[in-house]
């Protein structure tokens, strides 16, 4: 201590941070964790503690004078795309995440950077990645930051100096197009994590490794592989009985990729995981006869120390919809009908809040908290209602909720004392189709991202959505199971929210706001401009006596990557807030933003119809629909400058934007095809701005 004070008088105040850091770090561990949720002074873990309820005991900030609170410092994260990571705070340190997997140690008193390490993932990866190269955070244990990296390796950081232990590689096969995206977990010394991958036709698992040295402890397949071969375990042979074998599911993985999802309960002994969706979606291409596919689209309970399988609710059996249920998980113990439970709550994509009884799986209750048409329920035994129709049409339908999901990654919190949880709730309007046609890896023309290695064995179709998209903060009473209040916004893909002792709410929203709510009643009660969309969730902690607010922003994932709320989509940043707080806001720097709609490219009308074909299947999911989507945090192409159109074959077919995470598409289209694309990018330019026009002499008539 006499060294940081000498050290601070002199202004070395990162050296000092840095040296703290050493001596603070190291005494993280299971043990910590769970001893710190009786003060939540630190933010050790994703969720803040193993039953990731994002509720912090601290009350300094409240919601008599959450209005007070003012910016404490801002930190540049340098990132360019989606920002997902919940800042971690241990004694006065910050662990945050930016795209590309980086890793920043801040200062958390002072924002001042003590060091980033940057796990050099090759941006040609990126064309794996479903969802933008984002990443949600880091685990701490022992003195080291982990990181799982996008490109499928695990890393562990000597947390004192951001100097690399180790690295491992977590893929069965790099070959296959696996990424990771989410956090790692630490549980009694084994870094668990899990990887991404299920619409390109990959085998979902998890992984354990030892904390000090990186070895493969235990790894759980969520679906079986090849019945011919010998299974890994009982939990894979039994699963195989729900699976039609002329599917030959395993060909193409079978998906259930565990990429985001898990809680511990240290008193069961248990690890809980959500799995995804299976490869292809659609079922009736995946199993033709049917059956419940286990264990995609479900929980899982597993012993954290070797892997083995427990139990399991599945959320939708025979899952078709893309409807996972790697959402998140909290545990809570909650009185339902005079009976003291042990519960599990999650909200997943397919619109119905579950409540389960996390020491065997039995089904409690579940009800919609969004609109649904898929199924009208479920009954006693805990299996849906299916409405007629809904897996078999052919037709196109609109399924709601989308593949989008009812509620997405964005994680919610619980607070025990209002006994609510805090949904981003949202809906994104799709019309979906069944493609006859489908064969794995092999793009039919208007299926999304086939030409990327997109396997869902639908089409989007171009039938124009009934439903309207919307954005809603959902407070839900999981006893009662119904609605508390609601909170409004003008765009969905909202960020994940926080609730505190101090009767509040925080959340980040897709138009660019930082706000607190009253956590019983729902008023907003203080909001500040952050300069971009905001997707991840805020952390709270304490130090030197003090409580502090933070948010990582960063506007992306697959909704952000086309589509946004602001006039600006400004650089990744962390935003930290206290009481009196008055630094000055940094400005916002314009990323995007869409000009005049494209002209002066010609084509021939003739190619807009296979154009729009071809786009879908290898653009549309990265840029949008042209004229229609505004610009994520990648350019619509509506709105290009006509000579990059004109000359577009000099980015389609090199390198050039390689650095961007932009694939080269050479032998993968031809110059006809582009030609094509072309036409269809121009013609849906011009055809907005002839609606444009209508409505312009519309509007004048009337008046």
């Amino acid at each position: 201590m006499q060294l940081c004070t000498r050290l601070t008088a002199v202004g070395l105040v990162g050296l000092c941070a840095l040296s703290a850091q050493a001596d603070t770090a190291g005494g993280i561990d299971t043990a910590a964790i769970i001893a710190n949720d009786r003060t939540t002074e630190n933010w050790p873990s994703y969720g803040l503690n193993y039953a990731e309820t994002r509720f912090s005991r601290l009350d300094q900030i409240n919601a008599d004078n959450v209005g007070k609170l003012g910016l404490a410092w801002s930190y540049d994260l340098k990132s360019r795309r989606g920002v997902e990571a919940t800042p971690l705070v241990v004694d006065g340190v910050m662990y945050v995440t930016a795209s590309w997997s980086v890793v920043h140690a801040i200062d958390a008193a002072t924002g001042e950077a003590l060091w980033t390490y940057d796990p050099q993932v090759p941006r040609e990866w990126a064309v794996k990645g479903c969802c933008d190269v984002v990443n949600r955070g880091v685990a701490i244990h022992d003195g080291k930051v982990f990181v799982g990296a996008f490109d499928g390796y695990l890393h562990a950081i000597d947390a004192a100096t951001g100097e690399r232990l180790w690295k491992v590689d977590t893929l069965i096969d790099r070959d296959k197009p696996y990424t990771i995206t989410g956090a790692p977990r630490v549980i009694n010394g084994r870094v668990i994590i899990g990887n991404g991958g299920a619409e390109y036709g990959v085998r979902g698992y998890l992984t354990a490794y030892d904390v000090k040295t990186g070895e493969q402890a235990w790894r759980w397949f969520s679906v079986p592989g090849n019945p011919d071969e010998p299974f890994e375990d009982e939990s894979m042979k039994r699963a195989a009985e729900t699976w039609d074998p002329a599917g030959k599911w395993w060909e193409e993985g079978g998906g259930g990729t565990m990429w985001d999802s898990m809680a511990y309960d240290p008193d069961l002994d248990l690890l809980y995981v959500g799995t995804g969706n299976g490869t292809p979606w659609n079922r009736l291409q995946r199993s033709p006869a049917g059956g419940d596919n286990l264990y995609l689209a479900s929980v899982v309970a597993l012993d954290p120390d070797t892997g083995e399988y427990q139990w399991h609710y599945q959320h939708t059996p025979g899952d078709s919809w893309d409807y996972t249920s790697t959402q998140h998980i909290i545990l809570a113990d909650l009185e339902i009908d005079g009976e003291k439970r042990k519960v599990l709550m999650q909200a997943p994509k397919n619109g119905f809040f579950f409540v389960i009884d996390r020491t065997n799986g039995e089904f409690i209750s579940a009800e919609p908290f969004v609109q649904v048409n898929w199924a009208e329920g479920y009954d006693e035994d805990g299996r849906p209602i299916e409405v007629a129709g809904a897996r078999s049409r052919t037709d196109p339908w609109e399924t709601i909720p989308s593949p989008y999901g009812a509620h997405n990654w964005h994680p919610m919190s619980f607070n025990p004392e209002t006994g609510l949880v805090y949904i981003p709730a949202q809906g994104v309007p799709l019309v979906v189709q069944n493609n006859p046609g489908y064969e794995y890896n092999k793009p039919t023309p208007g299926s999304p991202n086939a030409g990327l290695g997109w396997n869902t064995g639908y089409f989007f179709a171009n039938v124009a959505p009934e439903a309207t998209p919307f954005g809603t903060l959902l407070a839900w009473d999981p006893v009662k199971q119904e609605e508390a209040w609601r909170a409004e916004y003008v765009s969905p893909w909202n960020g994940g929210t926080l609730s505190t002792a101090g009767d509040l709410v925080f959340q980040g929203t897709a138009d660019g706001r930082f706000i607190a709510y009253n956590a019983r009643t729902g008023d907003p009660l203080w909001q500040t401009p952050v300069g971009s969309g905001v997707v991840a969730a805020p952390s709270t902690w304490e130090h030197d006596g003090e409580q502090y607010v933070s948010v990582a922003v960063g506007w992306g994932g697959v909704y952000g990557i086309t589509q946004r709320a602001t006039d600006t989509v400004g650089p990744g940043r962390v935003f930290t807030f206290r009481l009196e707080g008055d630094a000055d806001m940094p400005e916002s720097m314009v990323l995007r933003q869409p000009g005049e709609l494209l002209q002066g490219v010609s084509y021939n009308p003739d190619d807009v119809a296979p154009g729009g074909a071809l786009y879908m299947t290898n653009c549309l999911l990265c840029h949008g629909v042209p004229a229609v989507n505004n610009g994520g945090n990648l350019p619509n192409l509506g709105y290009s400058h006509p000579a990059m159109i004109r000359n577009i074959e000099d980015i389609v077919f090199t390198d050039a934007r390689k650095v961007l995470g932009m694939p080269n598409f050479k032998g993968e289209l031809t110059e006809r095809e582009l030609e094509q694309i072309v036409a269809f990018i121009q013609g849906s330019a011009d055809a907005a701005r002839a609606a444009m026009a209508e409505q312009d002499k519309a509007a004048a008539s009337d008046n």
